[in-house]
């Protein structure tokens, strides 16, 4: 008599420790789908908070150098070490525009900028979209290895109904590589960016 309690209780306990761990189990799936889901929820208010500061940046301007300079510091101070260019299209070249103070600075011979010809920027335009270092390559990028192998680099598109008007180009020293969440900050204000390019565009056009 004595042997089956024992079985019994044993076989309950089993069933208890099976129950615990089900239990457990679904715990921290579900504590760890409320980390995610917390998570998803911060990167989504640093986005607001980035385009808010963006729209702030950039109200009320109309020159074109000095709106791409402000667009520039707001990037390089919300996205640590970064160096950032802006190549905007044209009917047979490009424009590119650097910044380092609030006057346009030049390419030196070791500034990966000056390895984009005028038919790796079209083809990046003609992309269309968000391009890695090895889509540059494949479109034409041409640079010393010693160069590339240092560098955590992506260009974002500047877009307006659709067609290209040119693209950011960001980048900055491995092994700090750049981050989707930095990316997708960046291209959350493009569509605003773009209408401020075309805007300051037209005009400069109109004062011509």
């Amino acid at each position: 008599m004595d042997r089956k309690r024992y079985d019994r209780l044993r076989l309950l306990i089993r069933r208890l420790n099976t129950e615990r761990r089900k239990q457990a189990k679904k715990t921290d799936i579900l504590c760890n789908d409320l980390i995610a889901a917390q998570k998803d929820f911060i990167k989504k208010l640093d986005t607001i908070s980035f385009t808010a500061n963006f729209y702030e940046s950039i109200v009320g301007i109309t020159d074109l150098s000095d709106l791409l300079y402000n667009v520039g510091s707001l990037i390089k101070s919300e996205i640590s070490d970064v160096n950032i260019a802006f190549f905007l299209r044209r009917a047979e070249s490009f424009e590119l525009h650097m910044f380092e103070s609030n006057q346009p600075i030049t390419l030196g011979k070791q500034n990966i900028e000056n390895c984009f010809t005028a038919e790796l920027v079209d083809n990046i335009c003609k992309s269309n979209k968000l391009c890695t270092l090895e889509d540059m390559f494949a479109m034409g990028l041409q640079s010393s290895p010693s160069m590339l192998n240092k560098i955590s680099a992506c260009t974002i598109p500047i877009r307006q109904a659709g067609s290209s008007l040119g693209f950011i180009f960001i980048y900055r020293s491995l092994p700090n590589k750049l981050t989707v969440a930095e990316l997708n900050n960046i291209a959350a204000v493009t569509t605003g960016l773009s209408r401020a390019i075309a805007s300051c565009q037209v005009l400069l056009h109109t004062a011509d």
